[in-house]
């Protein structure tokens, strides 16, 4: 059902700072920076030869990234994003499998302007899951 590997996203405390570190530091082609106002994120995405790096951070007060910084407030991996052909289908497969779809259930547009879900992290060994269709 899944496909191949999007992108690893990264909440950091600076997103300034942590997109000049891969500019400078490891020579990557680093994106603009963008606001998901639905997502409560500003994001930045690393492009590399194989995936992305997508750079996360809060954006407004209710941000789930914000909650995540306090608790690690030097930043760390925040998800995984698989791409899928059908997202209402994986959905329905996930759900009948006893995932837990987080949210409403109903896919949001994501920063790549497609329909994205994310799934509970207690049911994906602790990693929280976002699905992407492509």
């Amino acid at each position: 059902m899944i496909g191949r590997l999007n992108h690893l996203a990264i909440a950091v405390p600076d997103l300034e700072a942590a997109a000049d570190q891969y500019r400078n530091a490891l020579g990557a082609k680093v994106g603009e920076p963008q606001d998901e106002p639905d997502h409560g994120v500003t994001v930045v995405f690393i492009e590399l030869p194989n995936t992305k790096i997508e750079l996360l951070y809060p954006l407004g007060e209710n941000s789930p990234i914000t909650s995540f910084l306090e608790k690690n407030p030097a930043g760390g991996m925040h998800h995984v994003c698989y791409e899928v052909d059908d997202i209402i289908q994986a959905r329905d497969h996930l759900v009948e499998t006893g995932a837990r779809v987080l949210g409403n259930g109903e896919p949001k547009i994501g920063a790549h302007g497609k329909p994205v879900l994310f799934l509970h992290p207690r049911d994906f060994n602790g990693c929280l899951v976002e699905l992407e269709q492509v």
